[in-house]
């Protein structure tokens, strides 16, 4: 996607909850990180051990084993028909449908180098027909909706409804070791409105309690790579308690986040909060590029796209700091200096990126006007002069992301690297250099890549926790009361 870190998906489901007594597990496996494997992204199955519900209760879970081919990218195997052809998937919860490749599929590249869904050879199968296309960071996959018994672990969730893709265009495919896309986001976001595998893996009564948990090991060395579990959560895996903060709108599993700290001090960007998304189909860590930069400038990142900025506060800088202290917002500077030319709505800001489509993105001038400004305005605070701040704009200007969002750092500087923390529910949840650098390749030819990506969307300010977050920090997804929930994982 740029890598697929960004699986920014227009998708969604809905349904009734019946529950059983079982739990799902799903185990973990890795391999080391090399360049390709930072494009591509998620099982087997076994055992089964004691797993606890919602209500602390522990029940009898069954193991369904994944395996990780990043340090942040997770997927495993299901089985789709009777008998099952099986497939892996991205257990993806920035999106909402299933989805593998075709027997149909014969002009793109992608789907020969994955085994395709065969109708003819499943006596469950029903076909529907309609056609769909699912909108990723990266492009979209077309195909058509057709039914038929998904199989994953044990568990078998009847007359499912999933596209069989017959176009997947892009590299990203390509590359990727996974086959598709199982999607764990909510009903609203689901393309064709198919309803999504976990709502029909409650409505059958298929799990015990409405949530399920994420614990992603980030221990290269160890097979295993961590679990998925349907219905409960490991108390061996985190450390409680778990954090819980609610659903503010359903499509992805968005939330509200306070500030963002660098070493402790805000960074001004998410003061007055920001939304913020739990995606264990992206790979790193987005958020708005002005957070990004200064954690870029912290750590001493290198990108390019930096011209503009410093031929902005060449031109404008003395007049921003004036109207700053005129305690002018920083889109009305942005405008009245002719950087910005709309406003978005505050009700569209605090808006999920789900509705990104129905917004005309700003500029870019815009954006890297709206951050100098804010950068000034911290810098103000610290009773700065114009000169020192000015200086200081230009230097932030040097660590902007390149154009696809990607920054790298010095291998051997990580202990001189400051920590940075996310605020949710009023706790602050840190994150070391060794947890949000990302190491790819060995020896000489190592490179280290920051885990931070610039994304800025109308809808926004947006951070997009992924699998970096996540490895971190063990997540529950709570279906049945509409939160999600982080606590220190084990």
């Amino acid at each position: 996607m740029a890598k697929l870190f960004l699986l920014l998906v227009l998708v969604s489901a809905l349904c009734s909850a019946v529950y059983s007594s079982e739990l799902r597990r799903v185990i973990l496996k890795k391999r080391p990180v090399d360049e390709d494997t930072l494009k591509a992204a998620k099982l087997r199955l076994k055992d089964r051990t004691l797993v606890r519900g919602q209500n602390g209760q522990l029940f009898a879970g069954h193991e369904v084993g994944l395996k990780n081919y990043l340090d942040a990218q997770y997927y495993g195997e299901i089985g789709i028909g009777t008998p099952p052809q099986k497939f892996t998937v991205v257990f993806d919860t920035g999106s909402s449908n299933l989805w593998v490749p075709s027997a149909k599929c014969r002009l793109s590249v992608s789907c020969y180098l994955h085994p395709k869904f065969k109708p003819s050879k499943s006596s469950t199968y029903k076909e529907d027909g309609k056609e769909c296309n699912i909108q990723y960071g990266t492009g979209a996959v077309y195909g058509v909706l057709s039914q038929d018994k998904v199989t994953v672990g044990d568990m078998e969730v009847v007359e499912q409804p999933f596209m069989e893709a017959v176009k997947e265009p892009g590299v990203t495919f390509l590359l990727a070791k996974f086959d598709g896309i199982l999607g764990l986001g909510f009903r609203e976001i689901a393309v064709g409105d198919a309803t999504p595998v976990w709502y029909n893996m409650v409505d059958q009564g298929l799990v015990s309690q409405p949530i399920f948990s994420f614990w992603l090991n980030r221990k290269a060395e160890e097979e295993n790579g961590g679990e998925l579990i349907f219905g409960g959560m490991d108390p061996s895996h985190y450390v409680e308690p778990h954090t819980y903060v609610p659903i503010t709108r359903k499509g992805y599993w968005q939330f509200d986040m306070g500030d963002f700290l660098i070493d402790g001090e805000s960074t001004g960007f998410c003061a007055k909060g920001c939304a913020a998304i739990a995606d264990s189909g992206t790979s790193l860590m987005a958020g708005p590029t002005g957070i990004i930069t200064a954690i870029n400038q912290a750590i001493g990142a290198t990108g390019v796209m930096n011209q503009q900025c410093k031929a902005m506060v060449t031109q404008y800088g003395d007049s921003m700091i004036e109207m700053l202290m005129q305690k002018m917002s920083p889109y009305k500077i942005c405008s009245q200096i002719g950087m910005c030319l709309q406003r978005f709505s505050e009700e569209a800001r605090i808006a999920s990126v789900v509705d990104r489509k129905s917004h005309n993105v700003g500029d870019a001038g815009c954006s890297v006007c709206e951050m100098a400004v804010v950068w000034a305005e911290n810098q103000l605070l610290n009773n700065q002069s114009a000169e020192w701040i000015k200086s200081y704009l230009n230097n932030m200007c040097e660590h902007l992301p390149n154009p696809n969002g990607e920054s790298v750092v010095d291998c051997n500087s990580l202990s001189a690297m400051p920590d940075v923390t996310f605020t949710i529910g009023g706790k602050h949840f840190s994150l070391t250099p060794e947890q949000y650098i990302l190491k790819v390749g060995e020896g000489k030819e190592a490179q280290c890549v920051s885990g931070f990506m610039g994304l800025d969307v109308p809808a926004g300010p947006l951070w997009i926790l992924g699998d970096v977050f996540m490895g971190v920090y063990h997540t529950v997804f709570d279906f049945g009361k509409e939160r999600v929930g982080f606590a220190k994982a084990a």
